[in-house]
């Protein structure tokens, strides 16, 4: 088994900046940069193998070769790779958007829906996001406020800081708001509907689609109420779970774990650097995404770092 580093699959959308590119050692030739799809077996885009005898590969590639023993048996449960994680840079304000469920996301889509979670990695000061409603809505009010453009009055706005995890259950109203950068572990899907983008235009000078009728369908019209994420433990679902290890270098400046046969283990470095180690010694550093597959053994991390660290429960 094995210790893998990535590459990410890129997006430029039109409300990317640079951060990811300056910041997070993202090596891109375009000027804007909106996401990294830093662990991904979707058909929209896949991480690849950065080093060794799978160097180039697709994440699916390796899998293919390999087994899915390395992805370990709780995967088993799924038809697909079960999660995408993935960095988020928002320079401008994203749309107003609503991710179905699975049930709906099948039957109107053909694929699963989305569930995920964000871990605020960086941020400017004053810095918000939309999470849900400020209160209960109806169903026809829903639809009067996106048709009159208002929708913005009812939404809970909430300020963020660096830290800061927020669980996205699907048909949850939601939007990062400008100067973020977003960790983001979901499920493998990337289905999206949206209800509100600020009148803004797409490369072709034409407005993005909405897709009211479907948002209307599937979006929770209950106020969400936000609850802080525990360190080490940040959140869990039948998807994933995802957990934060900080390591400061000085009295907690190393880690060891193991990983036995039931899960692949995935490490997002959001700040620092160190090393991994399993016989060989893989170093990282801010930005960097590392798969440990399943049945690996014991393993040691050592550094000043902080990192989210995913599992399929």
């Amino acid at each position: 088994m094995a210790i893998l580093k990535l590459e990410p699959a890129f997006k430029e959308y039109i409300w990317g900046g640079d951060k990811l590119m300056k910041d997070y050692h993202k090596h891109y030739e375009g000027k804007v940069l909106a996401e990294s799809w830093e662990l991904s077996c979707h058909v929209d885009g896949s991480s690849r193998i950065a080093a060794g005898p799978f160097k180039g590969k697709s994440l699916q590639e390796y899998i293919d070769w390999e087994g899915k023993k390395v992805l370990g048996s709780h995967c088993a449960a799924f038809d697909n790779f079960p999660v995408l994680i993935k960095f988020i840079d928002a320079r401008e304000n994203l749309s107003i958007q609503v991710h179905p469920n699975d049930e709906y996301a099948l039957n109107e889509e053909g694929q699963y829906g989305k569930t995920e979670m964000w871990y605020v990695a960086d941020c400017v000061k004053d810095a918000y996001l939309y999470y849900g409603f400020s209160r209960e809505i109806s169903k026809d009010e829903l639809k009067q406020r996106i048709q009159d453009e208002t929708i913005l009055e009812v939404l809970n706005k909430v300020p963020v800081k660096k830290g800061d995890v927020f669980f996205i259950e699907a048909g949850t109203l939601h939007a990062i708001g400008k100067g973020i950068v977003i960790a983001e572990i979901q499920q493998n899907s990337n289905v999206t509907y949206r209800i509100y983008d600020y009148g803004r235009k797409g490369a072709d000078g034409k407005k993005r689609d909405l897709h009211i009728e479907k948002a209307l369908a599937v979006t929770n019209r209950s106020p969400k109420v936000c609850t802080d994420g525990f360190e080490p433990h940040l959140g869990s679902c039948k998807y994933f779970t995802v957990d934060k290890l900080t390591l400061d270098g000085r009295v907690m400046k190393e880690m060891s774990g193991e990983v036995d046969g039931s899960t692949f283990v995935h490490m997002l470095v959001v700040e620092g650097s160190g090393v991994i180690q399993n016989g060989e010694e893989v170093p990282f550093t801010k930005g960097d995404s590392l798969l440990i597959t399943a049945s690996t053994g014991r393993f040691g991390v050592s550094g000043n770092c902080q990192a989210l660290i995913t599992t399929i429960p």
